[in-house]
């Protein structure tokens, strides 16, 4: 098995958070020949927060490198639901109708739910925290720097498709500064991203069509710091609590929390797009209008107003929020995709990077059950990990989208019946419309242990492909 291991090369396409996470996960079950291409010049990470669910912090914990992104998250105690207590045209209604004479100012800043968070630790091990993407991909990071015997990065090269699938894999890789050249491997890990040209290639040779899919929905993203803030003891006020929350709209929300040891804001929003819809699929991120994101949200609650007013204009960038259709398989001969490459989703439900993490944990488990190199147990492997992985990660994805139709609902029965149960999870408990928050949805994503049930899975199971 040992010389299995320092033998079996293994490429990984793409340095975000799975494919990082793969690179670790592998050198720390022994394999010595890794290499990651990366389309970057540099890890320089930028980005906002991101959420540190208790499955992720698990897999992190497990190889080492939790410690120091535990050291500046923030832990959530409690996350806030909030929206307007009326629209405009509901409350002319009511005002004619004599059924209100005042409206007070919080009417747009009507708490609809709290729910705590503070059981998590003692459910799950590990607490639910938030905090900068950059020390989560820089932590990670490190951790593959002192791996360096085993894992080589390759800054500013460009996968730009496959060559060939099996019995080795082949791809051309485009230095960003050189001429093109060709890679063989016994393993090919595609981490490549929603926009994946590995994905591109598998589905072109298995004459199948998995189509992006335009949501309709964009992001505003972004991070305000202390000093930022520190003029208004209300806006200081939400920087300094461990919540996280949520003010929503028709067709729209915002949440936001604390992140950096208490020292930046996190907002991130979701709304229609208007400044996507003419561009190429190819685009994904644009230079944002001040004005047009204050216009977006120009209804919301004076708190939303006083913050967003804070953001710098050359500050404001929009992300176009795109997913695929499902594929019919992650698995072409000795190739694997992980995370955004085949199963992009939005983020109602803060599980992106987290199910990218599970991929990379799963994945190493499968190689390390390798008995030899034969391609056919190669592919057996990551059948194996496909099976684990693939029913999971879709499922999420479709929770995700679900959970953001319920927050954007506009006037009418359905949104009163929304309403109706985040009253009743505030006062007795129960299901919460936004499913991050639902203790039922929690105990699914966080109790599940994918390290754990991919050992056992591979136990005992017969990937000898020299038998076939």
């Amino acid at each position: 098995m040992d010389d299995i291991k320092s033998e079996l090369h293994i490429c990984i396409a793409g340095a975000g958070m799975g494919g990082l996470t793969a690179a670790l996960a592998l050198a720390k079950h022994g394999f010595t020949q890794i290499d990651v291409y990366e389309m970057a010049s540099n890890l320089g990470f930028v980005g906002a927060g991101i959420q540190l669910a208790p499955n992720m912090a698990r897999i992190l914990d497990k190889l080492g490198c939790w410690s120091d992104i535990f050291q500046e998250a923030v832990t959530l105690q409690n996350t806030n639901v909030r929206r307007k207590l009326f629209t405009k045209r509901r409350a002319r209604d009511l005002f004619r109708k004599g059924l209100i004479l005042i409206l007070a100012e919080n009417s747009s800043d009507n708490e609809l739910t709290d729910v705590s968070l503070a059981y998590v630790e003692r459910e799950y091990k590990y607490p639910h925290m938030v905090g900068h993407r950059s020390s989560l991909a820089g932590s990670i990071y490190n951790a593959c720097k002192h791996e360096e015997k085993a894992i080589r990065f390759h800054f500013a090269h460009t996968v730009e498709s496959v060559l060939s699938f099996s019995p080795r894999p082949s791809i051309r890789v485009q230095p960003r500064n050189g001429t093109a050249f060709t890679v063989s491997s016994d393993v090919l890990i595609a981490a490549d991203g929603v926009k994946s040209a590995i994905r591109s290639s598998m589905l072109d040779h298995l004459n199948v069509s998995a189509s992006i899919q335009d949501t309709g929905q964009s992001a505003y993203r972004i991070m305000l710091n202390r000093d930022q803030m520190a003029h208004d003891a209300e806006l200081l006020e939400l920087l300094s609590a461990n919540t996280a929350t949520r003010w929503i709209g028709e067709k729209r929300h915002i949440i936001a929390y604390p992140v950096s040891s208490k020292t930046v804001y996190n907002i991130s929003t979701a709304q229609p797009d208007t400044n996507f819809a003419a561009a190429p699929s190819a685009t994904y991120t644009t230079k944002g209008s001040k004005s047009d994101m204050l216009g977006v949200f120009h209804d919301f609650c004076p708190r939303v107003q006083k913050f967003l007013a804070l953001v710098p204009e050359r500050e404001v960038c929009e992300w176009k929020l795109r997913v695929h259709a499902p594929l019919p398989t992650w698995i072409c001969g000795s190739v694997a995709l992980l995370g955004d490459a085949c199963h992009p989703t939005l983020p109602h439900l803060a599980q992106g990077a987290a199910q990218a993490i599970e991929d990379a944990a799963v994945l190493g488990v499968a190689l390390a059950a390798l008995p030899d190199k034969n391609p056919k147990s190669v592919n057996a492997a990551l059948l194996g990990y496909e099976h684990l992985r693939k029913g999971r990660a879709e499922t999420l994805v479709d929770l995700a989208a679900a959970s953001g139709k319920a927050l954007h609902l506009g006037e009418g029965a359905a949104r009163e019946e929304r309403d109706r149960l985040f009253k009743e999870a505030k006062e007795k408990g129960g299901q919460v419309p936004d499913k991050w928050a639902d203790a039922e949805v929690q105990k699914m994503i966080y109790g599940h242990d994918c390290w754990t049930a991919a050992e056992d899975y591979f136990r005992g199971k017969e990937l000898d492909g020299s038998r076939s």
